[in-house]
């Protein structure tokens, strides 16, 4: 069975939808950051780098969002949840999945995660200012170009649509004008909509 380590909040959320479209048997843990138990010597040795979410296989120990996305869709092939018969497809699944944890997700750690880049708490404070830009620019980019249709890839529910949710979750607190995003919006929208999302949003409260 696999297991989730997650915390409330966080990218985690993406791969939690993603096993529930799977119809994947799947058990969750919270990391509670406020005890900062994700620095625990116990939750270390499942993640070293400290950081959610994990995921636990028969095969070992997955960490980092896009690679655990195609390890479900890979792993659950009947819920067709990425193009696996096209391997340009699904390396432009992969390029906008990579889009959003290398650049969008570090943009938006820039407001809360300053200490990861600088030690000057007034780095911390010009960081912050910055956000609603850096992060606006990079869901501008999805806007205008990246989101291809209903679905990021077009009329085709992917992996990548559980991860674009996620992050478009974190918009208004990092000061973004959702004016200028409606296509994003409107996917958000529709993904909130769909049981998976409803139930995956629901087992984190508890």
């Amino acid at each position: 069975m696999l297991k989730l380590y997650y915390a409330p909040g966080t990218c985690a959320l993406a791969s939690h939808i993603a096993l529930q479209e799977a119809g994947a048997t799947y058990t969750i843990e919270r990391i509670d950051f406020k005890i900062n138990q994700q620095n625990s010597p116990e939750y270390l040795a499942i993640n070293p780098k400290g950081r959610v979410p994990a995921l636990v296989t028969d095969r070992g120990i997955l960490t980092e969002t896009p690679a655990m996305l195609a390890f479900i869709a890979q792993g659950f092939p009947q819920a067709k949840l990425a193009p696996l018969h096209d391997p340009f497809e699904f390396a432009q699944a992969q390029a906008f999945n990579s889009y959003l944890c290398s650049t969008v997700h570090v943009a938006h750690a820039h407001r809360v995660r300053g200490y990861r880049w600088a030690t000057d708490e007034a780095s911390f404070a010009d960081m912050k200012r910055k956000v609603p830009q850096t992060v606006g620019a990079g869901f501008a980019l999805i806007e205008r170009g990246m989101l291809r249709g209903p679905w990021v890839l077009g009329e085709t529910y992917t992996i990548c649509d559980p991860y674009l949710f996620t992050l478009a979750q974190w918009l208004e607190g990092d000061g973004v004008d959702l004016s200028t995003l409606p296509r994003v919006m409107g996917h958000r929208a529709r993904m909130a909509e769909r049981p998976a999302v409803r139930k995956a949003l629901a087992e984190e409260l508890n």
